[in-house]
């Protein structure tokens, strides 16, 4: 088995495309629409064929809630590995993101967290075994 496909509730799909690809560079992979429901996922351009990543609207009040709690408990909602954790800090940062943890040594890794804009954390991990 393989994990192709996971899901990160936002509450505007426009806005994440942009911040999911123009300020953490992920690639569209794929964005049809049919009727109201919108299907639009990102994938790493290291990995195209990898797993994607859904950004999926958040219209339905269980998820809602469940993104919020989340967010409010400092969870985040999806984690990128990095083998740079510090130089992808300072690029997403340049390019306006908002750091509620900048990179800091944990056991087994270092880790930075920063706000989607879509009502989501992120974390980027650099494992120990990747530090320079």
């Amino acid at each position: 088995m393989k994990i192709k496909l996971t899901s990160i509730y936002v509450d505007d799909q426009d806005k994440a495309l942009r911040f999911y690809t123009e300020v953490l560079g992920l690639a569209k992979k794929t964005d049809f629409s049919n009727g109201p429901y919108r299907w639009l996922t990102v994938a790493s351009p290291e990995e195209p064929d990898g797993t994607e990543l859904q950004l999926a609207l958040n219209n339905n009040p269980a998820a809602k809630a469940y993104q919020q709690a989340i967010f409010q408990q400092g969870q985040p909602a999806a984690m990128f590995f990095t083998d740079d954790v510090k130089g992808d800090y300072e690029r997403i940062k340049a390019c306006g993101a908002e750091f509620t943890m900048p990179p800091t040594d944990v056991t087994g890794s270092t880790i930075a967290m920063l706000k989607d804009t879509c009502g989501n954390l992120i974390q980027l991990t650099q494992l120990a075994r990747y530090s320079r």
